[in-house]
């Protein structure tokens, strides 16, 4: 149900491989609405946010990748607006849609970043995980409640250090933004929340089952 916290729409899962690199050619064919979604996800890989691709998320939604833990909105928009004072490029070189359905929009996606101050560009690989909201689905601008970003075959165990770090940076960048589009969200960090669930490992005895996202 939409009214339950993007928390509880968290996916768990463990790779047969730690090979994302998409193949474009076997990508899930997209209708206009799933797509219009993916290019929206894409273009703010890119550095290009804007209002209306941030209001993609719920309120309530969650990202989570090898960096940031933010679960809701506003710590969200923080994320995305502060990326092209980061980098001076964000160039997607291709991605794979894996898997769509009613519960997800999953791709491998390639993204070469340069960084803004040191003149080095990194190019990473990685599993997207789109968690859809059920009250949007059959609309025309869907929203998701769950960003995952897996850059290898283990899950998040959402413990120790590297998690509190990952937390603590969604939690106060989004206050130091000097943005009228940040500030645009300032409401949603009264959104629903619940505590993030700990597992012990990121493998599948920590809850996250092993799928083979090789295959489409």
């Amino acid at each position: 149900m939409s009214s339950v916290p993007g928390e509880k729409f968290e996916p768990r899962q463990t790779a047969t491989s730690p090979d994302y690199t998409p193949d474009p050619s076997n990508s899930v064919h997209l209708d206009p609405a799933r797509q219009a979604l993916v290019d929206d996800i894409i273009a703010l890989y890119s550095c290009q946010p804007t209002v209306q691709r941030v209001k993609r998320y719920t309120p309530d939604c969650v990202y989570d990748d090898q960096f940031v833990y933010a679960n809701d909105r506003y710590k969200m928009a923080g994320q995305w607006f502060a990326l092209p004072k980061l980098f001076k490029s964000s160039v997607n070189e291709g991605y794979q849609v894996t898997r769509s359905d009613d519960e997800m929009i999953q791709f491998k996606n390639k993204q070469a970043w340069t960084f803004k101050i040191i003149p080095k560009t990194a190019t990473i690989t990685g599993l997207v995980t789109l968690m859809l909201d059920p009250d949007t689905l059959k609309s025309d601008f869907i929203q998701v409640k769950y960003h995952k970003d897996q850059a290898n075959d283990k899950d998040y165990s959402h413990e120790g250090l590297g998690f509190t770090f990952k937390k603590w940076q969604a939690d106060n960048v989004a206050k130091y933004m000097d943005s009228p589009e940040v500030a645009e969200f300032a409401a949603d960090k009264n959104a629903a929340k619940e505590h993030v669930s700990k597992y012990d490992t990121g493998t599948k005895d920590g809850n996250a089952p092993e799928h083979d996202f090789q295959s489409t």
